[in-house]
């Protein structure tokens, strides 16, 4: 159920006695579309209430002698276009309340290791990050091999991204071990059920694959480096004893000219 409420507050001084009177406004509806919405209006005079009025039923009741004489007057035709007016006005804003506030927004979940925070007699720390989430409530439960893990666990609040949205992080101070299985659960509103992501490390024989990798690929570069080098003085090289050959060339076309003549 969905309810949009307002409070207007009327105090009267009659012989410096206070007198106090309030208007209640309800609109309430459980679809997102707002067709099953209910308008309400309640007025209390001294905290007894004086007269309501309930869109379902169409008409005003007043629970007093001048409050019946009134609520006759609100009940004749001429005021049915401004209790409709009223309707639909609260169809209008219940639906902009739905999708505002009670929309759902699975979060984006990711699972990784950060030696950074390392604590103590543990030496790397893992964090379940959840971002971009609605509502925020969220609830992450750290697993060991199924198992919940309640101790060297610290979590954050739900903090707002200024979007309507949220994250959340979860930190779990660990010591790892060979076979073991550590998991993220995170329950949401917006999950049918509860979702789990593995940690999973990796081995050693990858670690060394990369380690390899990279070696190789400096090596490359290194080995592509000298050759270049290499080709860029062999081309400077010829270039000179060229340049050096076509001026021997011409100082000796200039001296059998001067001969000549």
């Amino acid at each position: 159920m969905h309810i949009l409420s307002q409070l207007c507050v009327f105090l009267l001084l009659i012989d410096a006695d206070a007198q106090l009177s309030y208007l209640l406004t309800q609109c309430q509806g459980t679809s997102t579309d707002g067709h099953d919405a209910v308008l309400l209006y309640k007025i209390y005079y001294n905290r007894m209430l004086y007269l309501e009025y309930n869109s379902t039923l169409g008409k005003a009741i007043g629970h007093t002698k001048v409050a019946k004489e009134f609520a006759q007057i609100l009940n004749m035709g001429s005021y049915r276009k401004e209790k409709e007016r009223a309707l639909q006005s609260c169809k209008k804003y219940l639906r902009q309340f739905v999708e505002t506030f009670d929309k759902k927004v699975e979060p984006k979940v990711r699972l990784r290791l950060d030696e950074s925070k390392a604590a103590g007699e543990h030496p790397s720390s893992l964090i379940c990050s959840m971002y971009n989430f609605y509502p925020k409530d969220i609830l992450v439960t750290w697993l060991r091999n199924g198992k919940v893990l309640t101790s060297e666990v610290t979590s954050t609040d739900s903090l707002p991204n200024g979007n309507w949205l949220y994250q959340k992080h979860s930190h779990l101070f660990y010591t790892p071990k060979y076979g073991e299985t550590i998991s993220c659960m995170v329950e949401h509103a917006s999950l049918q059920e509860p979702r789990i992501y593995d940690w999973e490390p990796m081995s050693q024989s990858v670690r060394n694959q990369i380690a390899f990798g990279i070696v190789g690929l400096i090596v490359g570069l290194v080995s592509f480096s000298a050759g270049l080098i290499y080709y860029i003085k062999n081309v400077t090289g010829q270039e000179r004893a060229s340049t050096s050959g076509d001026r021997e060339d011409a100082g000796d076309a200039q001296s059998h000219l001067h001969q000549e003549y």
